[in-house]
């Protein structure tokens, strides 16, 4: 019984270490998905969330399983996408990213950043995949 009880201590300090580790790496930022729902192609789903990124906040360098399609709803984002220059994208406009690529984006504003994301991706996975910087 000890021992069980230590595996199950154990996976939790690791599961719970490797939690505050991804989303450590994104200072500023709160996704809230709105919808989960299946869709016509098999195993992937669609997923509707509302991101926020407060002032000075960052998503710090991920990826997704799947395409990642957003409108900026409030705010000016600057998006980065490895292998490009950087990309001011502002209130009412968009932006697209496809699956795995690694990206992310920072508030350089004085007012959050509204944005409504909406990502395809393969089932099962998860949303935001912690990714290395790219190199320069």
């Amino acid at each position: 019984m000890k021992l069980v009880k230590g595996i199950v201590i154990a996976a939790g300090v690791f599961i719970f270490g490797a939690s505050a580790s991804v989303y450590s790496q994104s200072v500023g930022l709160t996704r809230s998905v709105v919808l989960k729902e299946d869709v016509s192609v098999p195993n992937r789903e669609a997923v509707i969330a509302r991101v926020e990124i407060a002032p000075g906040g960052v998503a710090d360098w991920h990826t997704h399983p799947g395409d990642e399609i957003s409108y900026v709803a409030d705010g000016d984002i600057v998006l980065f996408v490895a292998g490009q220059p950087p990309r001011k994208i502002s209130k009412g406009e968009g932006f697209v990213v496809p699956a795995g690529i690694v990206h992310s984006a920072k508030n350089e504003g004085t007012t959050p950043i509204k944005l409504v994301g909406v990502y395809v991706v393969e089932k099962g996975k998860p949303l935001a995949s912690p990714a290395p910087a790219p190199a320069q």
